[in-house]
């Protein structure tokens, strides 16, 4: 696998401008340069988060301090229109992977951030009137251009990545699935098991189950587990995550300094095989068969 990635989780910007704590360009500033001291240096972004202007609050911060730009690594995803960015007459949410939308929505995501390159970028969705040749062209003069480093998707089924696949010159190196304990599915339908075939670097988004992980009896498994190991219960069904072949990279959402210093620290945690299956029946509410 070739993203290059080495962290312990990703930084969500879902939440960003939503925190009026971080609302400050001079304070999140601050707030990525502690990050980057800390070595978390991947922050994951989307041009629906905010409606945009989580991507233009990030930027905002990278203009009062461009020496965080040379240090920070972006994932980028784009290809959803959100209704409020539809100019049709329906204000529909709807999918647009046609070249000239991806084209500008990168060079959108460039200007909003402030920088002249990303890491990697995904498309979002799988768009079912997709011309796979069209959208591999301009994935592919993307990557030429210097504009990204690589190309990934999100939220794809096998059948629907590889056809693209087929088209591109360059490989499709990240894959962003929904992954947790509170969403094992892919793990038995085979769709995380087609993700490292074809030698893509998984990346787990709502890797906590948007909370759910710690409610009803997964809760209090976790709960209980958690005290055991002596680690948070977030800790440990990010724990969970990793103990998975691939090693497949969560996106955390907090922004709470206190809150990620703790899942930094307990990114190492190691769990046995007993303890992984514990968690994994009582997240499926069924006994391993």
């Amino acid at each position: 696998m070739t993203s290059g990635f080495d962290t312990p989780f990703l930084l969500g910007m879902m939440r960003l401008s939503d925190s009026p704590s971080l609302s400050d360009p001079r304070t999140l500033a601050d707030w990525i340069e502690a990050r980057l001291d800390e070595g978390l240096t991947w922050f994951d972004h989307a041009d629906t988060y905010g409606d945009r202007r989580c991507e233009a609050l990030f930027g905002e911060a990278l203009a009062l301090r461009p020496a965080l730009k040379s240090r920070i690594h972006t994932v980028a995803k784009a290809g959803v229109v959100l209704p409020g960015r539809d100019t049709s007459r329906f204000g529909v949410k709807h999918y647009d992977t046609s070249p000239a939308y991806l084209g500008q929505a990168i060079d959108g995501i460039l200007s909003r951030l402030g920088v002249e390159h990303l890491d990697h970028f995904l498309v979002q969705r799988p768009d079912p009137l997709m011309d796979v040749s069209a959208t591999a062209h301009v994935l592919d003069t993307a990557i030429a251009a210097g504009k990204v480093g690589a190309v990934g998707i999100s939220n794809f089924l096998p059948e629907q990545w590889r056809r693209l696949q087929q088209a591109m010159t360059s490989p499709l190196v990240v894959n962003q699935l929904e992954l947790s304990l509170a969403h094992p599915a892919s793990l038995f339908n085979g769709l995380y098991d087609a993700v490292l075939s074809d030698g893509h670097q998984p990346i787990a988004r709502s890797s906590l189950g948007g909370g759910s992980v710690f409610e009803d009896v997964l809760g209090t498994a976790i709960e209980r587990m958690a005290k055991e190991l002596q680690i948070s219960h977030a800790g440990l069904a990010l724990a969970w995550l990793r103990r998975l072949p691939g090693q497949p990279v969560p996106v955390i959402g907090t922004l709470k300094d206190n809150r990620i210093h703790e899942l930094a620290r307990e990114g190492r945690v190691d769990l046995d095989r007993p303890t992984w299956f514990a968690l994994l029946e009582e997240a499926r509410s069924q006994r391993v068969g």
